[in-house]
């Protein structure tokens, strides 16, 4: 799509990641890098696994490169430990946002696993709050500004209720999900792939702080929920009886959505795989 024309949302290939042309700028999407796991692991549940924070910075590099990107928007969890960034965690955040920023600007949409994030590099990145916020039409700005729906995208991390001004862009692109199937062959074998997800978003699963439901100006956003661009974050099998979502207003706010695996595949009805 050449810029200039209203917003689309298209995932690379291959990728955990998608391209947004906001009409003046381009900006390359993921979700829930989770810098600094091998640390949280090995912290958390003494798990010892090989760093890839390495790697991690270089596919980000690369996907900027390849979609001759402006920007780079994290939606959520940048970070891995809820807490304060510091020791190897932190030196992995700080080489990796400097290789980011100085090719282009980064946002970041606050996740649950970003305290501290924000206040810590509060002069390399643009921050969103974790109500979420809106691209497009001259740059990133927080939800309750004035609305306009073309060439906009709403951005959040899904792990609270989002502002319900998030309706009037025509896009609504989250993470936190960390979505994934499971598969299964003719002679019982089975293996877990990450997905997308992706449909006509339901208003009626936004909720105000006051219970009150929230309504789309005109016809509601399409929802995107991205795959986590970390492999080892482990997430959640939609097609997998027992399994519950992580966002409060999933999956609601997706009644009739679509499963799509990395490399394209379209597997139809998440529900129904």
């Amino acid at each position: 799509m050449a810029r200039g024309e209203p917003v689309s949302v298209e995932p690379i290939v291959g990728e955990p990641a998608a391209v947004a042309d906001l009409g003046g700028e381009r900006a390359l999407l993921v979700a829930d890098v989770h810098a600094g796991i091998e640390v949280g692991l090995r912290y958390e549940r003494g798990v010892e696994l090989d760093d890839r924070a390495d790697e991690r910075r270089e596919r980000l590099c690369a996907l900027l490169a390849e979609t001759d990107a402006d920007r780079l928007v994290v939606l959520g969890d940048l970070a891995h430990r809820i807490a304060a960034p510091e020791g190897d965690e932190r030196e992995e955040l700080e080489t990796l946002i400097r290789a980011v920023t100085d090719r282009v600007p980064m946002t970041l949409v606050e996740g649950n696993h970003d305290a501290g994030v924000a206040e810590a590099f509060a002069d390399d990145l643009d921050v969103i709050g974790g109500g979420g916020g809106v691209i497009g039409g001259g740059g990133a700005r927080e939800a309750d500004g004035e609305s306009s729906r073309t060439g906009r995208v709403a951005v959040l991390h899904g792990h609270t209720w989002p502002d319900p001004a998030l309706l009037d862009a025509d896009v609504v692109c989250m993470g936190h999900e960390h979505p994934q199937v499971r598969l299964e062959d003719a002679v019982g074998g089975s293996r877990v792939e990450r997905a997308w997800l992706r449909g006509r978003l339901d208003p009626a699963a936004f909720v105000d702080d006051d219970g009150s439901t929230a309504a789309a100006s005109g016809d509601p956003p399409e929802l995107v929920v991205f795959p986590a661009f970390n492999e080892r974050s482990g997430g959640t099998w939609v097609n997998v009886d027992g399994q519950s979502f992580l966002a409060p207003f999933l999956p609601d706010a997706l009644p009739a959505g679509d499963a799509y695996l990395l490399d394209g595949t379209r597997l139809g009805d998440f529900r129904r795989i």
